[in-house]
């Protein structure tokens, strides 16, 4: 029914213009009790194999949604209720933004992917935090926050900037999510060289740490598939030296590998970051390079062109605690996590792996036997 229906509307309609309707369509059943109770039963099935400890935290699996869907908080318990075991929000930045001009997101149909220029638009960490604070949770879900440097702030005072979000989001995160790596904010990815990246992950840590005394926030860092390996392998290292607690891989692409259905090349050539299956080598070949690097040091996010259970069990026989997905949710729909869980269950079941846990980083540990 949902492929009918996006051939329908929603491939008809600009692609922000479909987003946008179907955040207002997805936080309306979240509102209605009997209904959300219903699509919640249908859509968020519990498997207890796949129950995830991690970063400290409880969550019903290890499939959650990646940042740039919900920037502004404003969907957490709809996308809980579609079946997300963690909903990641933003990127959210110091002061509120409009982004990139519009036209800035692009569907790619036939190569299932997304082009996006957005510029990290949202509302600023203030209004967030004030938003995350009123709160009152419908459904048990795990809420990462996203943040990033404001557009007009210079790169001289992106510390300062990264600080002040997180001073005011810190208290409401579950963990904390420093974004170095989207392409669309100018000068933004200068941020992960080492050099850069260090005075920057340190400031933000202590900063979590005076504003939250009552609990540690687990502290990650995202960076960009576009990193030369050797420049993973730096900030592998830099985040075992810094005690982080992890490292998201990926985000976005500017590189166009992979693409080869869509046939309109002013498309192919829209300026921004691709994501979706394209990216899905590449982000694999990341995580199976930390993995190496770091081993069981940090806990390790898979995302970028996770379409199906096997992509997702791939990222955790790789290395992967938690997955997400986000693009693929645009061409899935509604049963995009149910499906997901459903296969990760058959697949661990099918294994030689007693536990989820077990099943992380398996194929590593192959190659060195």
């Amino acid at each position: 029914m949902y492929e009918l229906f996006f051939q329908l509307v929603f491939k008809r309609m600009d692609p922000e213009r479909a987003h946008h309707m179907a955040v207002r369509w997805i936080r309306l059943v979240a509102r209605i009790p009997v209904l959300r109770t219903f699509v919640a039963a249908l859509l968020a099935p519990r498997h207890k194999e796949l129950r995830t400890e991690t970063l400290g935290l409880r969550m019903h699996g290890p499939f959650g949604l990646a940042a740039g869907f919900d920037k502004n908080a404003v969907a957490i318990d709809g996308m809980a209720m579609l079946g997300f075991d963690h909903v990641e929000i933003g990127t959210v930045t110091g002061e509120p933004q409009p982004g990139n001009p519009k036209k800035r997101l692009f569907r790619l149909v036939p190569d299932r992917a997304l082009i996006n220029r957005m510029g990290f638009n949202n509302e600023g960490s203030a209004a967030v935090a004030r938003r995350l604070h009123a709160r009152v949770p419908v459904f048990r879900t795990v809420v990462g926050v996203n943040i990033g440097k404001t557009k007009v702030v210079p790169e001289a005072e992106a510390v300062a900037d990264y600080v002040k979000s997180t001073e005011r989001l810190a208290a409401h995160a579950d963990y904390l999510v420093v974004n170095v790596s989207s392409p669309n904010t100018p000068g933004l990815r200068n941020l992960q060289a080492t050099e850069a990246l260090r005075p920057l992950l340190t400031a933000v840590r202590e900063a979590a740490d005076r504003t939250v005394t009552g609990r540690r926030v687990p502290l990650l860092v995202k960076i960009a598939p576009d990193l030369a390996d050797e420049d993973v392998d730096a900030v592998a290292d830099l985040a075992v030296e810094l005690g982080l607690d992890g490292i998201i891989a990926t985000n976005t692409t500017i590189a166009r590998v992979g693409l080869g259905l869509t046939s309109d090349p002013a498309l192919v050539k829209e300026t921004g970051g691709l994501s979706g299956a394209p990216l899905k080598e590449r982000s694999l070949e990341v995580l199976r390079r930390l993995y190496a690097r770091v081993g069981d040091r940090l806990v390790l996010v898979g995302v970028g062109g996770i379409e199906n259970a096997e992509d997702a069990w791939q990222r955790i026989l790789a290395g992967a605690t938690l997955v997400q997905g986000y693009s693929a949710f645009i061409y899935e729909g509604p049963s995009y996590a149910r499906a997901i869980h459903k296969g990760l269950a058959a697949r661990l079941k099918a294994s030689p792996y007693a536990t989820l846990a077990d099943a992380v980083g398996a194929d590593a540990r192959k190659a060195v036997q």
